[in-house]
């Protein structure tokens, strides 16, 4: 098996940096290091496992009700995902809110599905899902960590930048506002973008 099917989901062409898929999401979830890090999980495995089901179905199923079945198939994984988030990790299914349901409408499933799993083998296919959720879920652990950091002082709830530097302690740090609201998610992908296309002259050809 190719290693480009498991290297390039997560550098040369990450489906958020290079594709510019899954970006509401990227807006909506990375406030906070603990919500991307279950939404990144959660993607990756709808990703895997819908791109494996599809693949062992792809020829029993007619053209002409092929996205149908992939709909049906991805709202399943979804709706497990969802309750088990709920049994196990309720206040983060409650920051999470409708994001999690919206992953049935993410580019990047529906995108790998037609793109790889109806034309190859299961495993590959659940490979390359897995890779390219990976992926998606590695740029919003980073953004996160960011936004989180500088606009809270904290990661993964933890604090980081000590107590004793904010202003109201007599010292010199203030939280960045900025960095908890939503533009400021799509600023730091647009940097990522740009960073990324900065030394790939692959994509600076594109």
């Amino acid at each position: 098996m190719d290693k480009k099917i498991y290297i390039d989901p997560l550098f040369r062409k990450n489906p958020v940096t290079v594709l510019v898929l899954g970006i509401c999401s990227s807006l909506a979830v990375t406030v906070k290091v603990e919500p991307a890090i279950v939404m990144a999980l959660s993607v990756t495995i709808v990703t895997g496992f819908s791109n494996l089901i599809m693949s062992l179905l792809r020829n029993t199923i007619p053209n002409r009700i092929r996205i149908i079945v992939q709909l049906v198939v991805v709202a399943m994984l979804v709706i497990l995902v969802d309750q088990i988030l709920k049994a196990y990790s309720y206040e983060v299914s409650k920051q999470l809110s409708v994001f999690v349901g919206l992953i049935i409408t993410n580019c990047i499933i529906m995108g790998r599905i037609e793109a790889f799993a109806l034309g190859n083998k299961p495993f590959p296919s659940l490979i390359d899902g897995l890779a390219n959720g990976a992926g998606y879920g590695l740029i919003l652990v980073v953004i996160s960590i960011v936004r989180e950091l500088l606009g809270s002082g904290t990661i993964y709830g933890l604090q980081i930048i000590p107590l004793s530097w904010y202003a109201k302690n007599g010292g010199f740090y203030y939280n960045n506002g900025l960095m908890i609201l939503p533009p400021m998610a799509l600023i730091l992908i647009g940097l990522f973008i740009w960073v990324q296309r900065s030394f790939d002259k692959d994509l600076q050809e594109k």
